[in-house]
């Protein structure tokens, strides 16, 4: 076999298209759309390669069209999850011996693949099954989810280059062996591109793993697959379950080749993952890696000095684009008394320029939320605010769901700092504002750090470097990505690692070493060339006139 040190190409963040009037891109698009929509598709499970089709088909209808549908997908069971894991490790052997630049390869091909011939078709899928705009599905879909491919292979080529020094007469190096049994990738619905780093991120170092989409992200997962057979991964490696939580989590958190989960979604699922696998410690072969990005009530924070037209256009990008389903998004702003009024001007001149409606409108910016169960509580906390004394809409609060389910932008003034809305997370196209007294600015910290349970991301807009210094560091824990003078979301691969701590998950930062080393286990090897053959060491030897 042939034998090399290999450097793999430098990875580049994939540009994003503007999909602007008359533009070619454009164009394709829709094309894909009308194809996508005029076509009733049939997503059976693949587990060991194989379509596995059950007994039970479920509907895809879009969130804004409900009257449309788009296709069905075949749910399993606990039975097709003990398949999955029996293929998983079947494959294992074989993957996990394969040279990693064959493994580097599959996965830039698939990076192309999302970047070329299939962009248009992942775009669409998501547009179409998850209800986001043409520049939010290719900024997701295809864009970032290239990204992770690509500076996944130049992360793992670095962790593969770390290793120990060796003093002479021997040799130390460092072996990154894939854990020993099966990871569990659990994704969401918001990002397609999580959910198609989730399960590859740990096979990229050689694991196997078992991948259970949202239920309401079936159509993206499934084009996900096609791409990654497309690119070369062989059967078995990850194996795709349409299954209900309690199935899975029955079956695989009570194996004993159970190594890892991979995770992204809410906090309380992931925190009644963490007990079981804890009750269950001691039938596992080797301990869990336990990765998780949870929930956020990410907040913006205005100093007196902020550029209030900058400031109005993070609060309404950062709260209402994707309808406010992103764990980044931001849900409550602090903004001191003294520049509220102008502040308010700039956010309401852009919020009546929004539009709301279905995805295929290219012109539409507010498309509809995921499902029945997140409309009907954002609602519920939209009414709450209309009769609550402590808070008044400032803007939007109507919501539809006869055609799809349509929550409009929505802006809450509380008039307490612990109101409902600035505490619990709601996912959603809602924002809450809390108007602040410029002499109580440390106060206000003190609430942004410790009113939520989560700390995911934050920004601080302010002209004053004196003020961003002291308040960076004053809220050095309130947020595992912060943002100076820019909206909370939008982290990019390979440029701002992403991830947070507290309720807000393990902080291992999707899209960088520090994620991929957690799906290996190493092994440090010595080897020593002349070794001793007397047990004596010199310091014990008499000495010559003794």
């Amino acid at each position: 076999m042939t034998k090399g040190f290999f450097n793999v190409p430098d990875p580049i963040n994939e540009p994003v298209k503007s999909y602007h009037p008359g533009s070619s891109e454009r164009m394709v698009l829709k094309s894909m759309i009308a194809e996508m929509r005029s076509t009733v598709v049939e997503l059976p499970m693949l587990i060991g390669g194989r379509e596995v089709k059950s007994k039970t088909k479920i509907e895809i209808r879009p969130p804004h069209e409900l009257s449309h549908l788009l296709g069905y997908y075949y749910q399993g069971d606990e039975g097709d999850v003990s398949q999955a894991i029996e293929e998983a490790l079947k494959a294992r052997t074989a993957w996990s011996d394969l040279s990693w630049q064959h493994r580097a390869s599959i996965f830039l091909k698939a990076a192309d693949l999302l970047a070329g011939p299939y962009r248009a078709k992942i775009n669409a899928a998501t547009m179409l099954g998850q209800s986001k705009n043409a520049y939010q599905a290719e900024i997701d879909a295809a864009c970032e989810l290239a990204d992770f491919y690509r500076f996944g292979v130049k992360c793992m080529a670095q962790i593969y280059q770390m290793q120990p020094d060796s003093n002479p007469g021997m040799w130390n190096y460092n072996e990154f062996r894939p854990l020993e049994g099966f990871v569990f990738a659990l994704t969401p619905f918001n990002f397609t591109s999580i959910a198609g780093n989730l399960p590859v991120a740990p096979v990229m170092m050689g694991n196997v793993c078992v991948w259970k989409p949202s239920k309401a992200a079936v159509y993206s997962a499934a084009i996900i697959m096609e791409i990654l057979k497309e690119a070369g991964l062989p059967d078995g490696v990850i194996n795709l379950v349409y299954v209900s939580g309690s199935a899975a989590g029955k079956v695989i958190f009570n194996h004993p080749s159970f190594a890892g989960i991979h995770f992204t979604g809410s906090t309380e699922v992931f925190q009644a993952i963490w007990q079981t696998i804890g009750a269950n410690l001691c039938n596992y072969k080797s301990y869990p890696r336990i990765v998780g990005e949870t929930g956020g009530k990410d907040f913006i924070f205005a100093h007196p000095s902020a550029d209030v037209k900058a400031l109005a256009t993070a609060i309404v990008r950062g709260s209402f684009e994707y309808q406010g389903q992103k764990c980044s998004a931001a849900s409550r702003v602090y903004v001191p008394s003294s520049i509220w009024e102008e502040t308010w001007g700039y956010t309401l001149l852009q919020l009546k320029r929004l539009k709301m409606g279905p995805p295929e409108d290219f012109t539409n910016f507010i498309n509809a939320v995921i499902d029945e169960a997140s409309f009907d509580k954002l609602k519920g906390f939209i009414d709450r605010a209309r009769d609550d004394s402590d808070a008044t809409i400032l803007y939007g609060g109507n919501c539809d769901k006869s055609k799809g389910y349509f929550i409009e932008p929505t802006v809450i003034l509380a008039c307490k700092s612990d109101y409902i809305t600035m505490k619990e997370e709601l996912f959603g196209p809602i924002v809450t504002i809390f108007i602040y007294d410029d002499h109580q600015l440390e106060e206000t910290l003190t609430l942004v750090d410790t009113t939520s349970t989560y700390a995911l991301t934050g920004a601080v807009f302010a002209q004053d470097r004196y003020a961003i210094q002291h308040i960076t560091r004053r809220l050095g824990n309130a947020a595992g990505n912060f943002y100076i003078n820019d909206k909370p979301t939008g982290a990019v691969v390979g440029q701002q690692p992403f991830g947070g701590s507290r309720g807000s998950g393990t902080n291992d930062k999707a899209g960088s070493v520090f994620n991929l080393l957690r799906w290996v286990s190493i092994r440090t090897l010595k080897e020593t060339f002349v070794p001793a053959t007397d047990f004596m060491y010199s310091n014990f030897l008499p000495e010559k006139d003794e």
